[in-house]
């Protein structure tokens, strides 16, 4: 099979696309035939050795992929060869097999087509579960969502937009700005344009309630200071690369809560509710209602072009690797 590979850590310029063996399907494993991944920003950090967990290399990147099930391992039900799925793993994605466990799996519903269903995953199963379950987002409440443009960030705004809050998105470039408008921002923000802090107050004279950061940086306390009396900051991610510091007092003064939000601890922590907000998620995406913005498509071929698109901030929703093509 055809397959990314990083043979040594660096910048994504170290991976190459070459021949190797199918996975290995061991029992209670799924073989799947990928037809698109998703590329994003963790694998950039994994292919640099700067992601909260390193995997030895040689090791396939891509943790998000959409295909049909090639062949089932002894021990697995509810899946069988043919069936469209879509899945997450933390690597090996970026192949045209991969061999997962059935609960990373999910069946893709009619109508949807690969690369969306690639895209949909990680950054709307995140979204989603922030606001409902994290930030406890209401109808009609305020939500600011740093790094708007992004994955995450895009599928926050669409989705709180549903959900029934006002949104605000703040994002690097009015190109951005532009698209996430069109998935249901009212406020727009441009924070190189500008003192962040300033916007929202002009935008936000008496506070917002929830601010989602999936960026970090210097983004951040202006961002909380935004919020008004026990609003609520949900941190995400740190796209940045720089984890910040928040002054407590901050905190102590306003009431507000700062959590957040990890998908495996949290379906460790919370299965109940996790296993409600997914099934309410992939009912919106059978639906129509949601959909991931698909910002631009590379041949697996060009995997490296894909990985520093992403890594140098110019993606605007998602990206995706058609695999097959």
């Amino acid at each position: 099979m055809r397959a990314a590979v990083c043979r040594s850590y660096g910048t994504p310029d170290v991976v190459t696309v070459d021949e190797l063996p199918a996975p290995d399907l061991n029992a209670g494993q799924v073989r799947v035939a990928v037809a698109a991944a998703a590329v994003n920003f963790p694998d950039v950090l994994l292919v640099a050795d700067k992601y909260q967990m390193s995997v030895p290399p040689p090791f396939v990147p891509g943790s998000e992929f959409a295909g049909s099930v090639e062949t089932v391992g002894d021990g697995v039900t509810g899946f069988a060869k043919g069936d469209r799925v879509f899945g997450s793993a933390l690597v090996g994605a970026f192949a045209e097999q991969i061999a997962v466990s059935p609960e990373a799996l999910t069946h893709t519903p009619n109508g949807v087509d690969d690369g969306a269903a690639a895209a949909f995953g990680v950054a709307h199963r995140t979204a989603f579960h922030v606001l409902r379950s994290v930030a406890r987002l209401q109808p009609g409440e305020e939500l600011v969502v740093l790094g708007a443009g992004g994955g995450v960030g895009l599928a926050t705004v669409q989705l709180g937009a549903l959900l029934g809050a006002s949104v605000t998105a703040v994002a690097s470039t009015n190109e951005k700005l532009d698209v996430v408008k069109e998935s249901g921002a009212t406020t727009l923000i441009n924070h190189r344009e500008g003192d962040l802090r300033q916007s929202l107050r002009e935008a936000h004279a008496d506070g917002v309630d929830v601010v989602v950061d999936p960026v970090g940086g210097d983004l951040a306390e202006p961002a909380l200071r935004a919020l008004r009396w026990g609003g609520r900051f949900v941190t995400v991610g740190y796209a940045s690369g720089t984890i910040p510091r928040i002054p407590l007092n901050l905190v102590m003064l306003k009431g507000i809560q700062v959590v957040g939000f990890q998908m495996l601890s949290f379906a460790t922590n919370a299965p109940d509710e996790f296993r409600s907000n997914e099934a309410e998620l992939m009912q919106l995406l059978a639906d129509g209602r949601v959909a991931p913005h698909i910002g631009r498509r590379f041949p697996l071929d060009e995997v490296v072009a894909a990985l520093k698109y992403v890594g140098e901030g110019r993606a605007i929703g998602k990206v995706v690797l058609d695999v097959s093509r």
